[in-house]
């Protein structure tokens, strides 16, 4: 049975000619949409420098849009050397790095260190505290995107830890002309086996022209649709196209309906989670739930203490 709802395909001002197989795909497919959430902010990520040298296009962690409870940033990185993000501190959150072209090599204070390609995924849990660097890996442009989630004041101090996935075991699937990679949470049937510990998804669509998708998303989570390639119709049939490197807050309600109108594919990530409903006190790489601690961590990463005994005798290579 097909239910669709108010998902049903927005009116064209005029026919758009596709191939026999996109005109014969299924009208709509997916999950069960009951109260699609609209978009009730759209935010376009302007060029910034970061790092050293780095350029990265910031929609989350900006003036427009400080944070999501619970993301705090996302980034979409452009990275050429000898730019990048040379020995740096971090506390109280987790960095998910994902990377679209190119590689980046990554080292810590802990003698962790490797290099994530493309397609590539590496969830860090920096907890009571890591020093890394994260720095080019070839010649060119690295692209990727980076986003920052929030931590429970129980889980602030925890031991760092990773969650490393190389492209290949990313879990995937395809279904009437979408293709989801399942970085967290779940589609198509398929879960990934990150572990979250704030409840959340990631999921990577790729839709080719005529294709539409519906994504269920748990009502109680804040989400967001992020634009990497392509135009899309996201959440109702009266909202205009959105274009690359525009950050699409969502509203209340269970799911997402995504339209592709044009004759290009369209590409962009989907992500969620559930607010911490608690106090955020930011300071750069450090972030808190009071003043108090923040100071105190100012002072422990000072003082190579408390999480940061290695920094001590540490640079990377």
């Amino acid at each position: 049975m097909r239910v669709i709802g108010s998902c049903s395909p927005p009116p064209q001002s005029k026919p758009i000619s596709f191939p026999s197989f996109i005109r014969n795909m299924s009208a709509a497919v997916g999950d069960t949409v009951s109260r699609p959430r609209s978009v009730v902010k759209k935010v376009l990520a302007k060029p910034q420098h970061d790092g050293d040298g780095a350029l990265v296009r910031r929609s989350i962690g900006r003036m427009e849009l400080r944070s999501l409870d619970p993301f705090l940033m996302l980034d979409e990185f452009f990275v050429t050397a000898p730019a990048g993000f040379p020995d740096h501190p971090h506390r109280g959150f987790e960095t998910v790095t994902y990377m679209l072209e190119g590689a980046f090599n990554h080292q810590d204070f802990a003698g962790h260190k490797g290099t994530i390609r493309t397609g590539d995924l590496q969830w860090m849990t920096a907890g009571r505290g890591i020093i890394h660097s994260e720095m080019p890996a070839g010649p060119g442009t690295q692209r990727g995107l980076q986003l920052w989630i929030n931590l429970s004041s129980n889980d602030k101090m925890i031991e760092p830890n990773y969650q490393e996935l190389r492209k290949e075991d990313i879990k995937t699937a395809e279904e009437g002309g979408v293709e989801v990679r399942v970085i967290a949470g779940e589609a198509m049937g398929v879960r990934s086996p990150v572990y979250t510990r704030t409840p959340a998804m990631y999921l990577d669509f790729t839709l080719k022209p005529g294709a539409e998708w519906r994504q269920s998303i748990p009502e109680s989570w804040n989400s967001f649709v992020y634009v990497i390639e392509g135009e899309g119709v996201f959440g109702s049939s009266n909202t205009s196209p959105a274009s690359p490197h525009h950050v699409l807050i969502l509203g209340s309600g269970d799911g997402l309906c995504v339209w592709n109108n044009s004759s290009n594919a369209l590409r962009f990530v989907l992500i969620g989670g559930q607010p911490l409903n608690e106090p955020v006190v930011q300071y750069g790489p450090f972030v808190m739930n009071t003043q108090d601690e923040i100071d105190q961590t100012i002072d422990d990463y000072h003082f190579c203490r408390n999480g940061f005994e290695k920094a001590k005798y540490w640079q990377s290579q």
